[in-house]
Order: C-alpha cells, then sequence, then structure tokens
C-alpha cells in the first residue's frame, strides 16, 4: 500500500513575542533616525541644500514605523521603506545610516517570511532592480553635470570612476547579502518545521509501539493462563466429580480420583509458577523460555487418559530439531484440544494424538469422537491456538468433521523462522 504524501512543509507564524520584538525593533530605529538625521544635519552631509527638519522627522516615522508590522505584511513594508528611502536621498534629507538598515531588515524580512516563494523573489528583484536603475541615473546625471567640482574625471579610470564602481559594488554586496540571508531564513524555518514534525510523529510512533507492545504482552499473559488454568481445571472437576460419584460405594477409588486433583493442582501451581517467573525475566537474563516441549505430549496424552479421556498417541516420521517457539505452540495446542474434548465431548470420548515429521514441516493432528456440539463458535482457546499457529508461522485446521467428532490440524514449517509469541 503506498505511503500517503507527506503534507508541505509550512513555516510557523510569528509569535506574540515576534510581533512584539517587531514594536520595539520600529521603535529603536525610529529613535536612531532622529537621532542620525539630526547629526547629519549638522555635519552638512548634503552641504547647503537639505530638506526642513519637519521633512526630517516624517521620513524617520515613514522609514521606521512599518517595521513594527515587517512579519504580518513584509511585501508591503519592503516597498513603503524602500520608497521612502529612495525619496529621502532624492530630497537630499540629511540621514543616510538608518535608511540603509531599514532597507536591509525589510528585504531580509521578504525573504525569510513570505509564503510565496515566487511573490517573494519578485518584490525583492522589483526593489533591487528599481535601485540600481536609479543608482545608474544618479551617475550619468553625476557624469554629465558641467561642473568642476568634487572628485577629478580625467581618465578612463579617474577618480570619480572608482567612486562610481564602489557605490556600484557596495550595492550588489548589500543587496545580495540581504536576499541570501533572506532565503537562508526560509529554509532554516523549514528545516525547523520538519525536524518537529518528525519528532512529533516519532513520539506518536513510540507511543503507539508501547500501547502495542503492552497489548501483546496482555494477549501474551491471558493465552498462558488460559492454557495452563483450563487444562488442569478441567482435570480437576472431572476427577472430582468421579471422587464425588464412588465415593459412598468405592472409597478407595474416591480416594485415587482425589489424588488425581491433587496432582493436577500441583501440576497447576507448578505452571503457574514457572509462567511467573518467565513474565518477571527479561529476555537476556532468560536462558529457557520453557521447559515444556514436543517431548511432553507424551505424559499429557498419560493424564488425559488417566482424568476419563482415553487417549492414544502416535509419532509418524523420524524425530527432527524443531524450533524451541513451535514445541512450546504445538505443546500448548494439544493441551487445549484434549482440555476441549474433556469438556465437550460428553460421555464415552475417545481421543488421537498424532504428531507427524515431514522434510519440511511438523504436523499435528488431535481429533476426538465426542458427540457434535451444535453450531460451532470459536471461542478464547481456539483464539489462542490460532494465534499460536500464527506465532510458529504455520497454519490451523479447526472445527467439527464430517464422520463426526472434532478435529485440529497444525501444519508448522521447519525451516521458516517462527514469530515470537
Amino acid at each position: 500500500m503506498p505511503r500517503p504524501p507527506e503534507p508541505a512543509l509550512r513555516r510557523a507564524r510569528p509569535t506574540p513575542r515576534d510581533l512584539r520584538a517587531d514594536v520595539w525593533l520600529a521603535g529603536g530605529l525610529l529613535v536612531a533616525a532622529v537621532l542620525s538625521t539630526a547629526l547629519g544635519s549638522v555635519s552638512g552631509v548634503f552641504g547647503d541644500e537639505t530638506a526642513g527638519v519637519e521633512w526630517a522627522l516624517l521620513y524617520a516615522v515613514a522609514l521606521t514605523a512599518p517595521l513594527a508590522v515587517r512579519r504580518r505584511f513584509p511585501e508591503i513594508v519592503a516597498v513603503i521603506v524602500s520608497a521612502a528611502f529612495f525619496v529621502a536621498v532624492s530630497a537630499r534629507i540629511p540621514e543616510i545610516y538608518v535608511g540603509n538598515v531599514a532597507i536591509f531588515i525589510a528585504m531580509y524580512t521578504v525573504g525569510a517570511w513570505v509564503e510565496d516563494r515566487r511573490r517573494a523573489a519578485i518584490v525583492r528583484i522589483a526593489i533591487i532592480v528599481g535601485m540600481f536603475i536609479w543608482l545608474l541615473v544618479t551617475t550619468f546625471q553625476a557624469a554629465t553635470a558641467p561642473t568642476e567640482e568634487g572628485l577629478s574625471r580625467v581618465g578612463f579610470f579617474s577618480p570619480f570612476v572608482a567612486f562610481m564602481l564602489i557605490q556600484f559594488l557596495v550595492n550588489a554586496a548589500f543587496f545580495g547579502g540581504a536576499y541570501y540571508m533572506g532565503d537562508r531564513a526560509w529554509a532554516a524555518a523549514l528545516e525547523r518545521a520538519d525536524l518537529e514534525r518528525r519528532t512529533d510523529e516519532l513520539e506518536r510512533e513510540r507511543e503507539v509501539t508501547a500501547a502495542q507492545a503492552v497489548a501483546l504482552d496482555r494477549v501474551r499473559i491471558a493465552r498462558e493462563l488460559h492454557d495452563v488454568v483450563a487444562h488442569h481445571v478441567s482435570a480437576m472437576g472431572v476427577q472430582a466429580g468421579a471422587a464425588r460419584a464412588v465415593m459412598d460405594r468405592d472409597p478407595d477409588a474416591a480416594r485415587d480420583a482425589l489424588r488425581g486433583v491433587e496432582g493436577s493442582a500441583r501440576s497447576a501451581l507448578d505452571e503457574l509458577r514457572h509462567l511467573l517467573e518467565t513474565l518477571r525475566t527479561t529476555d537476556a537474563e532468560s536462558g529457557d523460555p520453557s521447559t515444556i516441549g514436543l517431548e511432553n505430549i507424551g505424559d499429557l496424552v498419560v493424564h488425559a487418559s488417566a482424568t476419563g479421556l482415553p487417549t492414544t498417541f502416535q509419532v509418524v516420521g523420524n524425530p527432527v530439531d524443531v524450533p524451541a517457539v513451535v514445541q512450546v505452540n504445538a505443546f500448548r495446542i494439544a493441551q487445549e484440544s484434549l482440555t476441549n474434548a474433556r469438556r465437550h465431548g460428553g460421555p464415552g470420548t475417545t481421543a488421537d494424538v498424532r504428531l507427524r515429521y515431514t522434510p519440511d514441516a511438523l504436523e499435528l493432528e488431535v481429533t476426538d469422537t465426542g458427540r457434535g456440539r451444535g453450531e460451532f463458535r470459536p471461542g478464547l482457546g481456539i483464539v489462542g491456538m490460532r494465534e499460536r499457529a500464527a506465532a510458529s508461522g504455520g497454519e490451523l485446521e479447526v472445527g467439527p468433521r464430517e464422520r463426526g467428532g472434532f478435529l485440529v490440524r497444525l501444519r508448522a514449517p521447519l525451516r521458516a523462522e517462527a514469530v515470537a509469541s
């Protein structure tokens, strides 16, 4: 099944703290612009051709106030700041430093915060092209002005030409740096967003995996408890019933039956103790996950016969090495099958257990001659048998036989690795 496409990454929106920082930045630059304008007027940056103080104050506000909302409206702020800078220089307002800082911040903000990358590029390129056209025009005007003042214009590479080249190179570095740093900030923000998204996904997957592990453990514990308790309690019930039936007329037989109840209780306690020890032991500390295997099926058959279910046992083929997981699961399936036969088969039921070794698989077949059980509805025991068969990498056939009785057949491959149960 193909994986669904990942959602497009988006930069996180500015936080209230970011927006408050923009307001403080605009206020700081406003103060700096006012001071820079006043000092520039005193120092005579543009000589005698200087705009009035009221225009300087208006310029300081128009240059810096839009930066208070720079992350909310990046493109508009960049256009306003650029236009204010252009008008101020054209009107010879004596401020040149804070204006450069404001334009850099505005250009950077467009690259760092505008989600439509095509629009971000168009806005910045338009501002850069406009500024360089303006620089070319002013350079041409200065070069053709009929005056002898200023830098010498004599020669192909005169001081005037060198100064103009410096202006072009500085502006290229200035606008190029703002463009590049804005794009890098955008890329870094996307990388952080992707990292946060992947971190969230990993956290969710970890929680799901932990929940699945807990669920699997609960299923495994429930299956083991069902197999151990159901078998022995069923046998104890049959033996106790037999003891009660013969108690008055044959006390010796009743005592034998009660001894069987005692033996079944001890066996149940031993298996429960072993199960609890296994559950409390980590996989690294557990050298032997179970003490039961195929060799114990014979004892299981003897116990079934002794508790009122005459059972035969047959091994077909030459025994081979079988994975421990498959052995445990086969034993438990045989145990559950005989328990069901004793509980549901009725009087006179007999059972047969066959263990067959083939070149590539192990087959376990348990049949009984019990009466019909009506509509077949799998219970927890059969569900557990199916889970064990799947954990062994095999298949389970279970259900009533046409000629009467019940059939459980397990086929587990010998060479395929079983899934841990």
